[in-house]
């Protein structure tokens, strides 16, 4: 699907978007090639959602009030902005530009909003949709997190359904069905990137119109 050239100016960092239903893995592979690699970080984004166990303000998000947010909105400090399941998310964009300054390829986990939004500001980044290896596994990971009672689940499958249907607007589609496959892919997306090669990927269309087939049941 990727049909953007490879060639860049080496001294600064790349921006990667990388975008997924919520359930689907996307932080836990985007943890583990951070780990695995000084080079690339994680953006950390700002929200307004309350914090939950385990978290720490400044690692897991910048945790924020409501006006606080708005008062960072109407200063233009963030380079995308969206209101997700009631909590707003943000992007800042002096962290994203200092970090990419310094030659360090920066990921950023967002929404297919903020994904277009991205892309289109910075023609330049990469964009990577994370999928489900089907509705129902979706459906059975979101439950067994056990973050969210029924009524959510639901409203997430329902979303799940929306983000899906933004496939065609990235340029690398990875299936988390099983965990090191997925991550060997995306290091092998990343590889090629700063290798200037590329990458030769399915056409995975029919596996996305199957996953839109089983939303079916999720109005």
């Amino acid at each position: 699907m990727n049909n953007k050239s490879n060639n860049k100016n080496s001294k600064t960092g790349r921006l990667i978007v990388i975008s997924a239903p919520s359930g689907t893995g996307k932080t836990t592979l985007v943890q583990a090639l951070c780990e695995a690699d000084p080079k690339l970080m994680v953006s950390v984004s700002h929200t307004t959602r309350p914090k939950r166990d385990g978290e720490t303000d400044g690692i897991a998000y910048h945790f924020t009030d409501v006006d606080s947010f708005r008062e960072m909105i109407n200063a233009g400090q963030f380079l995308e902005y969206a209101k997700v399941f009631d909590h707003y998310y943000g992007t800042s964009r002096n962290a994203v530009e200092s970090q990419l300054s310094e030659g360090r390829d920066v990921i950023l986990e967002i929404n297919w909003q903020g994904a277009a939004r991205i892309c289109q500001l910075m023609p330049e980044s990469i964009s990577i949709f994370i999928l489900p290896p089907s509705y129902q596994a979706l459906e059975t990971r979101l439950t067994d997190r056990g973050e969210d009672d029924s009524t959510t689940i639901q409203r997430r499958l329902r979303d799940a359904k929306n983000e899906l249907s933004h496939y065609k607007e990235y340029d690398f589609l990875v299936i988390n069905d099983e965990f090191e496959p997925a991550l060997a892919e995306l290091r092998d997306i990343l590889a090629s990137l700063r290798e200037n090669r590329q990458v030769k990927q399915a056409d995975l269309s029919q596996f996305v119109a199957g996953l839109m087939a089983e939303t079916k049941d999720f109005q």
